[in-house]
C-alpha cells in the first residue's frame, strides 16, 4: 500500500508557517500512517511524524519514499521547534487545552484551521475512494452472510456480533461505529443501543452498520421483517415512502447543490406523503476517516456539494413505540451525479 500524505496540501491552503496535529485521524490524514500516540509538524521543509518506540520501525518502513520523516517522540524538543514559528495552524476542535496552553507559553500564535481541514478532507482522492468502496463492499457481503444466520430467539447483541465477525472475516479492520441492531419498536429510536432483546416472529429488524478499511469508513442501514404476521400494513406503506425518498435523492441530487437542497429532495417528498414530521434527522453526513464529518446534508446546510465528496443518503420515518425505518447508502458525487457504493444488497423490503 502506498501511503497518501497531505501535509504539503494543507500547508498550501492555510495562512501560517507550520501545521501541528496530534489526534489520531489527523495524524493518518497528514502522514498516511496510523498511530495511537504522537504528533506531526508540517512546514516548508516537509512533514515530521513524532511517534514512540511501538511504532517507529513500522513508520520508517511505511513512510519511506514519502515527504514524511518519522522520529522518536520527544515532546519537549518539538515544542522548542514550534517556538521557531510565528504562527502554527492547529485544529481547535481536536487540540487539547494543555497543548494550546503550551503553544501559547512558547509565544506561538495558534491559527484555527478547522474550516480548511474540513473542506480539504471532504473531497476524496482516488486512494480514499477506493478504501471507502472496499469498506462498503465488505459491509454488504457481511450483511448478506448474516441474513441466513438470523434465527428466532437471538438477541440484538448476537446478531451484531455475527455481522461484525462476518465483516472481519472479509478484511475489515473493525466496525465504523457501534453496530446498531434494533428489533421491533426499538427501531423507532434512530440510535438505539443494541441490547439483549430477543427476536420474535413478525418483528421488524433495523441494522445500522459499517466497517473500516485503511481507516476509512462505510455506513449502511437496512430495515426488513423477520416473517410477516399480517400486522405491518402501515409499516409497509411507510417503507415504500422512505425507499422512494432515498431513490429520489440518488436521481436528483447534483454537484453544485447545497446540503439543504439535497436534504429537501427527501424531506419534501416525505412531507407530501404525510411523514414529514416523522423524519427526525438530517438526510446525511460526510463519511471518511470519521463516520460523521463535513459536509452535512441538513435543512440549514449552505455547503456546496462537490464531486469527490462522500456522504450518506439516509431518509427515515420513526413512529414512537411502533416502528422505525431507515434506508441508507454511502454515496459519492462523480461527474456531477450520485454514485452509490452499495450494489450488492436489495433496498426493496426483505421478509426473512
Amino acid at each position: 500500500m502506498v501511503l497518501q500524505t497531505n501535509g504539503k496540501k494543507i500547508l498550501q491552503n492555510v495562512d501560517c508557517e507550520a501545521v501541528y496535529a496530534s489526534c489520531e485521524f489527523l495524524l493518518q490524514y497528514i502522514t498516511g500512517f496510523v498511530a495511537e500516540n504522537g504528533f506531526v509538524i508540517v512546514d516548508k521543509d516537509g512533514t515530521t511524524l513524532y511517534t514512540d518506540k511501538r511504532y517507529i520501525e513500522a513508520a520508517e518502513k511505511q513512510c519511506k519514499g514519502t515527504d514524511v520523516t518519522p522520529v522518536l517522540y520527544k515532546r519537549d524538543e518539538s515544542m522548542k521547534r514550534l517556538a521557531e514559528y510565528k504562527s502554527v495552524g492547529i485544529s481547535f476542535d481536536q487540540t487539547s487545552h494543555i497543548e494550546y496552553v503550551t503553544l501559547e507559553k512558547a509565544g506561538v500564535k495558534a491559527v484555527n484551521i478547522d474550516k480548511q481541514l474540513s473542506e480539504l478532507m471532504s473531497v476524496k482522492n482516488e486512494f480514499e475512494l477506493s478504501c471507502i468502496e472496499k469498506a462498503c463492499k465488505i459491509a454488504e457481503e457481511g450483511f448478506l452472510a448474516t441474513l441466513p444466520k438470523i434465527k428466532e430467539g437471538m438477541t440484538e447483541n448476537e446478531v451484531a456480533a455475527i455481522l461484525e465477525y462476518e465483516m472481519r472475516m472479509r478484511g475489515a479492520q473493525g466496525p465504523s461505529f457501534e453496530t446498531i441492531v434494533a428489533f421491533g419498536a426499538h427501531a423507532a429510536v434512530p440510535h438505539h443501543v443494541t441490547g439483549e432483546t430477543k427476536l420474535c416472529f413478525g418483528d421488524e429488524i433495523l441494522i445500522d452498520f459499517g466497517c473500516r478499511v485503511n481507516g476509512y469508513c462505510s455506513d449502511i442501514t437496512r430495515t426488513f421483517l423477520f416473517g410477516d404476521d399480517g400486522k405491518h400494513e402501515e409499516f409497509k406503506k411507510a417503507y415504500a415512502a422512505v425507499l422512494k425518498a432515498h431513490t429520489l435523492v440518488k436521481e436528483n441530487l447534483k454537484s453544485g447543490m447545497t446540503g439543504a437542497q439535497g436534504d429537501a429532495i427527501a424531506r419534501e417528498y416525505l412531507t407530501e406523503q404525510g411523514y414529514g414530521e416523522l423524519f427526525t434527522h438530517s438526510l446525511g453526513h460526510g463519511i471518511g476517516l470519521n463516520i460523521h464529518e463535513y459536509p452535512g446534508l441538513n435543512t440549514k446546510s449552505e455547503t456546496v456539494l462537490k464531486d469527490g465528496m462522500v456522504f450518506s443518503d439516509e431518509p427515515g420515518v420513526y413512529v414512537e413505540g411502533e416502528y422505525g425505518i431507515r434506508i441508507e447508502d454511502t454515496v459519492t458525487l462523480k461527474n456531477g451525479k450520485i454514485k452509490s457504493f452499495m450494489s450488492l444488497t436489495d433496498r426493496n423490503l426483505i421478509i426473512l
